[in-house]
């Protein structure tokens, strides 16, 4: 028989799951308050602009997001309805389609990016020193890496990766 978590693992695991949803609510709100869009758009909009191209294939956005693919779906369909993104077709594979950042895509990003770093600041910044934060970020490398995840991510101007 497999061992069982200890008791402290255990809760730890109940505060992860508990801390995640109640910091990822609280930015979703500031956000909100300050007329934008929800996160899932502004972590879109920030891989499309990482890629050297500008443009990502659906399904590895979908990988780098870790959305289910019919969410991604409808994030692209709503990020292509607002001109933030645009569909365009693979030359290669004639079923296969790109999603590439448009320049106003690129401009909300980073115009949400001042609320969203606001956000962090707030809820994480002001309750760690930078010698916890990194404690905390090796911590959680050791977790990822433990389901597979091969490296830690990276973050491109400063912006969080989930």
């Amino acid at each position: 028989m497999k061992r069982k978590p200890s008791t402290e693992a255990t809760a730890a695991w109940i505060r992860l799951v508990r801390v995640q949803s109640r910091v990822l609510d609280a930015v979703e709100q500031d956000l909100k308050k300050a007329g934008f869009p929800p996160l899932a758009w502004y972590d879109a909009l920030l891989e499309l602009s990482r890629a050297p191209t500008g443009e990502l294939r659906p399904v590895e956005l979908e990988r780098q997001m870790l959305i289910p693919q019919y969410s991604t779906s409808r994030l692209i369909d709503r990020l292509v309805e607002e001109g933030l993104a645009a569909r365009r077709e693979c030359k290669v594979d004639k079923r296969g389609q790109f999603v590439e950042i448009t320049e106003a895509g690129r401009e909300l990003q980073k115009r949400m990016w001042g609320a969203y770093s606001a956000a962090i600041e707030k809820y994480v910044g002001s309750k760690l020193s930078d010698a916890d934060a990194a404690k905390l970020c090796g911590l959680l490398d050791r977790l990822g890496c433990s389901c597979g995840e091969m490296a830690p991510p990276v973050a491109a101007e400063g912006a969080p990766v989930r």
